[in-house]
């Protein structure tokens, strides 16, 4: 397996993701573009010992790759984001 560090770049701030974390368990990540859905999993789950359900991919026009992780209901995002200082 590929280095997490590598992997996830850092956490995603904005509005639109404090949102997702509130209503969908959803953590948004800037990710290298070489990753992949499985890359991003395992690199999520050993970084903070969570459960992964899925993981969805984006690609923005600027050439930065986002991945949108959903957690497990066992595991809650804000908690995943209060251990990161995002809020």
């Amino acid at each position: 397996m590929i280095d997490p560090y590598k992997i996830i770049k850092n956490p995603v701030q904005t509005e639109k993701a404090t949102m997702l974390m509130e209503a969908e368990n959803k953590l948004v990540f800037v990710i290298d573009r070489k990753a992949t859905k499985k890359d991003v999993k395992e690199a999520v789950e050993k970084l903070f010992n969570v459960k992964v359900m899925s993981v969805n991919l984006m690609l923005s026009s600027m050439g930065i790759k986002k991945a949108y992780v959903r957690l497990t209901p066992d595991f809650l995002a804000m908690d995943i984001a209060t251990k990161l200082g995002m809020i």
